[in-house]
């Protein structure tokens, strides 16, 4: 059966606290960092970025988007910090992948007085896909994505996607991938423009399409009848 959509459920602020995300992100890059060194062990890995911008303020036990992944920050120096990745992390993500001088996507998690310039990213990457063309078209750059048809369910032309942490919108989509539109700003201020062929890419689908299928879709529970009726409790000289 259908359920229906609670009031005030598309409103964005509380939405998302109200569901209890404890860190947000809104897609826009703040800094391209470099990784200076990467452990990767089969249950817990360790990464160390070159940074600078989104050290100011940050303090350990913050979080930082790096490739559009939720990391928290363990140690922090002059030229960076240093984060751990769990083993499931690297799975879903393309983090497994980095090594000595890769670029990153970073992003602090916003505050409250955080100006929202993109769309609520929760830094939770839903899966990898794979760039399989790269188109210039005037001025702007064309990237043609492969996902698996999970993720794909999720991905709604004119929708907001992140990919490696960053906003973008859907410009198209069918039945095995979908395409976003990037002018040269966002390329020479992220690692797309880095990006080739074949390069695998985080994908975080727009986090509210999941909660909307989660109550119009998802089965309710019976609530169980009772098997104390009047005339057991008469019996039993309730009544």
């Amino acid at each position: 059966m259908v359920g229906k959509i609670p009031m005030g459920f598309f409103s964005n602020s509380f939405f998302y606290f109200l569901l209890g995300v404890r860190f947000l992100f809104t897609g826009i890059i703040e800094e391209v960092g470099v990784v200076e060194g990467i452990i990767l062990n089969e249950k817990i890995s360790k990464i160390s970025i070159v940074a600078s911008e989104v050290l100011k303020g940050t303090k350990i036990g913050d979080s930082i988007a790096t490739n559009g992944v939720c990391l928290t920050v363990t140690a922090i120096n002059k030229s960076g910090y240093e984060a751990d990745v769990m083993g499931e992390t690297i799975k879903r993500s393309n983090l497994g992948k980095l090594k000595m001088g890769s670029k990153v996507n970073l992003e602090r998690a916003l505050t409250l007085n955080s100006r929202l310039g993109g769309h609520m990213v929760s830094g939770h990457i839903d899966g990898v896909g794979q760039i399989i063309n790269i188109e210039k078209k005037d001025i702007a750059t064309w990237y043609t994505i492969n996902v698996s048809a999970e993720i794909l369910k999720y991905v709604v032309e004119k929708g907001s996607i992140a990919i490696d942490g960053i906003s973008l919108t859907v410009a198209y989509v069918d039945s095995n991938c979908f395409k976003v539109s990037i002018i040269p700003h966002t390329g020479e201020e992220t690692t797309l423009s880095s990006r080739k062929v074949f390069d695998d890419v985080n994908i975080e689908c727009d986090v509210m399409g999941k909660y909307v299928e989660k109550l119009l879709f998802s089965s309710k529970e019976e609530t169980p009848k009772s098997s104390i009726s009047k005339e057991f409790l008469i019996d039993n000289g309730f009544m």
